[in-house]
């Protein structure tokens, strides 16, 4: 019997009760994975410095070899989609998360950019990869559960990300590269080992192959448009995220005077916001449903971001990157969760490659304008994206019936 219908039927002390309580096993694993690889990436991310002076790297040098990570991702993300369809979300997600933990260790022991470009590769594949395993499975718990739960994963990357860029900032004073990120193998592998064996005694569900001849004849016609279009509003948001990440501390120290350490946290400030939004993201999908959702996000996101770019003070501009924190917080998850739910497993490839193109399109995009303009006057673009998802996720209203419980 298929997952979700035995959930339907599970009950207290009925023959549903352990098909509920291996779903529940189920949940904490992946959150597990979710966080893994928001501790993994963090931690390399905050050794970069390091790893730049034992290259001998230049600043474009540098560049360069980080476009590593981004073309694997990229790459990797299209043939995750074809791995899971054909072995599972599960084991795709469990095989990924030991290249991923293997591969961090690789930065440390390279000595020069060519070689450090070269091992980024296989981080960014693996990078790639993973997140496109597990928001799969995600989205195959998140209907077997019936309750949109998507935000708690990404919160739980969100939580990963922050755990690890402050232990990261924590040893970097004492602790050489090549200790950090070996250690940081051993922590992914000792997870995975922990995790791993839940993901793998349960099998994914059907893959679309399996649906009634009707349903796959409407998915050919008609999801893959929509599944274009979440991406779409996943890049929106991703754009903001890269754009803030990179942006957001010059923003506040070179244009409103701020003291170093105030303009560092500014980006520490949107973070904790957007896990904040996402830790509230079911409930918030619960009561007002994935529509008003996406456009009181997206409306969020757009009046907080024009208040951080334009407002005149250190201080309104720091409450501008909560605000908008806590308005992109949903948006990612909500158009993964609905890609996958139109498309499988191929729906979430296209939806994540269009949402990390958008991070990697930000910060340049940023530069380009601020010089040509001012950094004030490109940030406000990360507003008008964010307004453009909202009213995008409102055109395609009719489409968002939720199969996760959460009203359209």
């Amino acid at each position: 019997m298929p997952l979700l219908n035995k959930v339907r039927t599970a009950v207290p002390g009925g023959p549903g009760g352990d098909t509920a309580s291996s779903l529940s096993r189920l949940r904490s694993a992946l959150t597990l994975f979710f966080a893994l690889d928001g501790f993994l990436f963090a931690g390399w991310v905050v050794r970069i410095p390091a790893i730049k002076q034992q290259t001998g790297a230049s600043a474009s040098d540098l560049g360069l070899a980080l476009l590593g990570v981004s073309a694997g991702a990229v790459v990797t993300m299209t043939l995750t989609g074809r791995l899971c369809r054909r072995h599972g979300s599960h084991a795709v997600t469990v095989a990924t998360a030991v290249l991923l933990s293997l591969s961090i260790a690789l930065p440390a022991l390279t000595r020069s950019p060519l070689a450090l470009g070269l091992v980024l590769l296989v981080f960014g594949a693996a990078y790639g990869g993973i997140n496109v395993a597990m928001n799969s499975a995600a989205v195959d718990l998140v209907a077997a559960l019936r309750r949109p739960v998507m935000p708690s994963f990404h919160a739980a990357f969100s939580l990963g990300g922050m755990l690890g860029a402050g232990l990261g900032g924590l040893v970097a004073g004492g602790v050489s590269p090549t200790a950090h990120l070996l250690g940081l193998t051993v922590v992914g592998l000792l997870l995975t080992a922990v995790a791993g064996p839940v993901l793998l005694r349960q099998p994914s569900p059907a893959p679309p192959e399996a649906t009634p001849a009707a349903e796959r004849r409407r998915g050919r016609t008609g999801s893959r448009g929509l599944v274009v279009v979440f991406g779409i509003i996943a890049l929106c948001t991703a754009y903001g995220e890269g754009a803030l990440a990179d942006w957001g501390a010059l923003h506040l120290e070179q244009d409103l005077d701020a003291h170093p350490g105030v303009a560092a946290a500014g980006y520490a400030l949107f973070a904790l916001t957007m896990t904040v939004g996402r830790l509230s993201g079911t409930a918030l999908l619960e009561r007002l449903g994935q529509t008003r959702t996406l456009v009181a996000g997206g409306a969020t996101a757009a009046a907080g971001m024009l208040l951080g770019a334009l407002a005149p003070s250190v201080w309104a501009a720091l409450l501008g990157f909560a605000v908008t924190g806590l308005g992109l917080a949903n948006i990612f998850p909500v158009a993964v969760a609905r890609a996958g739910a139109l498309a499988g497993p191929s729906g979430v490839a296209t939806a994540s490659t269009l949402g990390y193109g958008g991070m990697l399109l930000g910060p340049p995009s940023i530069g380009f304008l601020a010089d040509w303009f001012s950094l004030p006057f490109a940030l406000t673009t990360v507003a008008v994206l964010a307004a453009g998802a909202a009213l995008i996720g409102y055109a395609v209203r009719n489409a968002q019936a939720s199969p996760t419980g959460g009203a359209a």
